[in-house]
């Protein structure tokens, strides 16, 4: 399993799950601490000074009180989505998976090596711009929500009711 977080400069960790383990919020929170924090020291200087957002899903690792209280600890913030809109605003994560799954589609690796050699590779090959760009369209629709005040905004697939949503994340 692959764990990547990144900012609009490019991914800040790269992290590969051994083969055959799931993520707990043990194993998260100490990702968090242990890998996250040191990298983002060493490659974003001057970030922990300021701020750091993270973008989760409601996976049960990210909303454990073991993590809950790692991020508090860490003085990290993390960015309180309603599932209704969700997808909506994870739109990068998304389109990372879809272009991931696209590259190596089809594709056979010797072995785990291999395998994150290749990905390695193709995380640095990717243009800055990708990242900037998804994360540009998370606070569009981040704003767009926000500035409707209760209004309803309509998609191909459902209606949201934003006052519900506001609420719902304050």
């Amino acid at each position: 399993m692959l764990t990547i977080f990144w900012d609009v400069n490019g991914p800040v960790l790269v992290h590969f799950q051994e083969k055959g383990q799931t993520v707990n919020s043990t194993q998260y929170s100490d990702m968090l601490l242990n890998e996250l924090k040191p990298a983002i020291q060493s490659n974003r200087r001057g970030l922990l000074s300021k701020r750091v957002l993270l973008l989760h899903d409601n996976a049960r690792p990210h909303m454990a009180a073991h993590t809950v209280d790692t991020v508090r600890a860490l003085k990290f913030e993390v960015l309180k989505i309603h599932s209704t809109i969700q997808s909506k605003l994870g739109a990068i994560r998304l389109s990372l998976v879809w272009t991931y799954k696209r590259k190596f589609e089809g594709q056979k690796f010797a072995d785990d090596n291999e395998v994150t050699e290749a990905v390695q590779s193709w995380l640095k090959a990717m243009p800055k711009s990708f990242l900037l760009e998804g994360i540009c369209k998370i606070v569009d629709r981040w704003t767009k929500c926000v500035a409707k005040q209760g209004d309803y905004v309509k998609n191909k697939t459902q209606t949201i009711s934003i006052s519900t949503l506001v609420n719902k994340l304050l």
